[in-house]
């Protein structure tokens, strides 16, 4: 969706920095993210710790910062974008926004299927799309696979996002992948058709429809279940303890998961700060801000100290490249049009 976006962005230009010496403060990384966590804060205080480089950075809609970027051309101040969801990278990708960067430091730390093959962005955490049921009115079995979500007894009991949700789009290019593109329509159909409700609202949403007896089974992403588990509000609390968790497809390809990530803008001003930023993203430090500030997943092995995410347990990963999920976002898109997935 094409729009002006300098209204709505205008005015949020924040700067992270703290007492370092003169020298250091001259250099600064100017970030355009999409993620609107709280929890952020200290990643971005982290870097300039670290290695004494103001942060500076733009906060907006992550289809308003790529229309921004692109509305600014060459003269864009913007070092980096960061953002959520493959589907939004890709997005930023095929709009021309990236330059291609070789890091022998990403390239090690990241596993290949959760970056560009060329460098163009990296994911820096990973969060898995889940089905979250009512543990008194579903039995494990029938959530054992995505596939299941099909089956005739699931018929009024599924509650999930509207098919142009970037999390929906994104599991339903990883069905493309796994299955082809055929049997990926007639999964989306029969889903479709065994939805309790029109699709509204986001993963939370979904989960508490479950908890409050509208359907049986949600299609999330396993942050938001965390969230609601650490909660400070009893209610909210009590409607993950009303629920469980099943990691789809585990005995085959997985469950799907998806990255948030970003990478160097085309035009970035200082190319060698961004790279420095890129990097510490994927440092054990920025690592343990993302899976113990915001619930998710590192890319790396490190230790956790987040009991609540710790508690879903391991599980089987699909290792399908996220930049094949990129990729398969028109078909996505298509197929749920066809199938009248509103």
């Amino acid at each position: 969706m094409k729009r002006s976006v300098a209204p709505a962005l205008a005015g949020i230009l924040l700067s992270v920095a703290v007492a370092l010496p003169v020298a250091a403060q001259s250099q600064q990384v100017n970030v355009y993210t999409g993620r609107h966590y709280q929890t952020d804060e200290r990643l971005y205080s982290g870097f300039t710790q670290a290695t004494g480089i103001r942060l500076n950075r733009i906060e907006g809609n992550e289809d308003e910062i790529i229309e921004r970027i692109r509305n600014e051309g060459a003269n864009s101040p913007a070092d980096v974008m960061i953002t959520v969801d493959i589907a939004r990278l890709w997005r930023a990708e095929q709009a021309g926004l990236f330059a291609a960067l070789k890091s022998p430091v990403l390239e090690q730390r990241i596993p290949a299927n959760l970056r560009d093959p060329a460098g163009n962005w990296f994911g820096f955490s990973t969060r898995a799309r889940v089905l979250a049921y009512a543990k008194d009115r579903v039995q494990p079995a029938e959530v054992a696979n995505y596939e299941d979500l099909a089956a005739p007894t699931m018929k009024g009991r599924i509650c999930a996002r509207s098919s142009g949700n970037v999390y929906m789009l994104s599991l339903l290019a990883s069905i493309v992948a796994a299955k082809g593109e055929a049997e990926a329509e007639s999964w989306a159909r029969a889903v479709a058709g065994n939805l309790a409700r029109p699709p509204k609202g986001g993963d939370i949403d979904q989960i508490k429809a479950v908890a409050a007896g509208e359907c049986d089974v949600a299609i999330t992403n396993t942050y938001y279940f965390v969230r609601l588990m650490k909660s400070s509000k009893a209610d909210e609390r009590e409607v993950a303890a009303k629920m469980a968790i099943s990691f789809p497809n585990q005995a085959n390809r997985g469950t799907h998961v998806n990255v948030s990530g970003g990478g160097m803008v085309k035009t970035a001003p200082d190319k060698e700060a961004a790279r420095k930023f890129l990097e510490y993203l994927s440092s054990d430090a920025a690592q343990k801000y993302f899976a113990d500030g915001n619930n998710e997943w590192p890319v790396t092995e490190i230790k956790l100290d987040n009991a609540e995410l710790l508690s879903l347990g391991q599980f089987k990963a699909d290792t399908v490249s996220v930049a094949q999920l990129g990729r398969n976002q028109p078909i996505a898109q298509a197929i749920y049009n066809r199938v009248g997935w509103k």
